[in-house]
């Protein structure tokens, strides 16, 4: 198993589980103690975990994961939803982008289309997009996420303030029908919200993982946003709360 998988897997774990000692992970990756224990120090020194006596912990809530380490986790549910959210945009459509990685695969969906604008603060998107001819991009400056890859901040706000576009596509850490549409940090949320404000029509992408969950930042409560789309594991209950919240859902 390769470090990068090691590592995500370990990650994974802590922060579903809080914590974990070196022989629970020993045996789930397959690996000796010392290899974990490596790969425990090296996390602890990107800040992404605590170290403790035989083992590690998050003492973080809601815990942000860089993007690297979030980008193979519900990879096919993610590959759906981007599916079912590019079949929204229409020909010759001017497309907004925030980062995350259910948008950076609907950005693969749109990448062979021809005659639509993508404007985008994703760095990581950017970079996939700017090598396709056929594709009119527009990438938003700002302050540099690391965490996310997304450029922020008034600058971006200021010049998404002087588009018009016809759909925009929101990634979120969280979403409930009381809480809305959330994520971790306030600056991007700032951010998201000038997308929606420039948008025609608001499309949330969203996993079942971040269905019924709230994360620090408020980005909007979902009456400012027009469709859901989400895999199919969506609990019938939470789908009905949304809908009466005036969102259309779309299960993929």
């Amino acid at each position: 198993m390769l470090k990068a998988d090691r590592t995500t897997r370990i990650l994974d774990y802590i922060v579903k589980e809080g914590s974990a000692d070196v022989h629970v992970l020993t045996e789930l990756l397959s690996v000796s103690e010392a290899t974990v224990r490596r790969d425990l120090q090296s996390l602890h020194e990107q800040g992404l975990l605590h170290r403790t006596r035989g083992g590690a912990m998050t003492g973080a809530v809601n815990l942000e994961l860089p993007l690297r380490h979030r980008a193979g986790r519900q990879q096919e549910e993610k590959r759906r939803i981007a599916l079912a959210a590019a079949a929204l945009v229409p020909d010759g459509a001017v497309v907004g982008m925030t980062g995350g990685t259910t948008v950076t695969e609907i950005a693969h969906a749109l990448a062979e289309r021809s005659g639509i604008t993508i404007v985008t603060n994703a760095v990581n998107i950017a970079a996939d997009l700017i090598v396709r001819p056929d594709i009119r991009l527009v990438v938003v400056g700002g302050n540099a996420r690391t965490a996310s890859y997304e450029l922020v901040g008034p600058a971006a706000e200021r010049m998404l303030d002087q588009y018009h576009l016809d759909i925009a596509f929101i990634g979120v850490d969280g979403l409930t029908a009381s809480e809305g549409c959330t994520t971790h940090d306030e600056m991007e949320a700032h951010t998201d919200r000038a997308f929606l404000r420039s948008s025609a029509r608001s499309v949330v992408v969203a996993d079942n993982t971040k269905i019924g969950r709230v994360t620090f930042a408020t980005i909007c409560p979902l009456d400012k946003i027009d469709d859901l789309v989400t895999d199919d594991v969506l609990d019938e209950a939470q789908e009905k709360a949304i809908t009466a919240r005036g969102v259309r859902v779309l299960r993929a």
